[in-house]
């Protein structure tokens, strides 16, 4: 029996699982959405929402200049950083974490991602999931000309 055991271990050795999901995790920021199996949309969900705390637990700080932060206020943002670091393996997507996914986050009380089913995947049936950070929005198509041609160009202008 796996009494107190969580967590899938996907046939992969622990240093593989760790790898694999940091390098998702970090994905996951970058692109604030991914695809991938169920499974491990599931376990990533529990990796993200802790990340993501981690920056949360700034609060005011976040939205704060750097050169208004006082010297305990900039090591706790130090700190946080460093810890946040642990799962995030690029410099990039660690800054974009705590500059613009964490205050579009603040004051929303857990829940920061959402796992949306999209069906199995050709080659081996295995059930796919999309995986996103809540805020996210799909880009859309620029818009129509300013002249009134219609999106489909299926009209005419006579």
């Amino acid at each position: 029996m796996r009494h107190q055991n969580a967590g899938r271990k996907f046939s992969r050795s622990s240093s593989h699982r760790r790898a694999m999901f940091r390098n998702m995790v970090t994905s996951l920021l970058e692109h604030q959405r991914i695809t991938t199996t169920e499974p491990k949309a599931k376990e990533l969900r529990r990796l993200a929402e802790r990340t993501i705390t981690t920056a949360l637990r700034l609060g005011d700080l976040l939205t704060k200049p750097k050169e208004q932060r006082s010297v305990a206020e900039q090591g706790k943002y130090v700190h946080a950083l460093r810890m946040a670091g642990r799962m995030v393996r690029s410099r990039d997507a660690l800054h974009k974490l705590f500059t613009d996914i964490a205050p579009q986050l603040r004051g929303r009380p857990g829940g920061y991602t959402r796992i949306l089913k999209v069906g199995t995947r050709p080659g081996d049936a295995a059930p796919m999931a999309i995986l996103e950070i809540v805020t996210f929005k799909l880009p859309t198509a620029a818009p129509a000309a300013a002249g009134g041609a219609s999106a489909t160009g299926s009209e005419s202008a006579d």
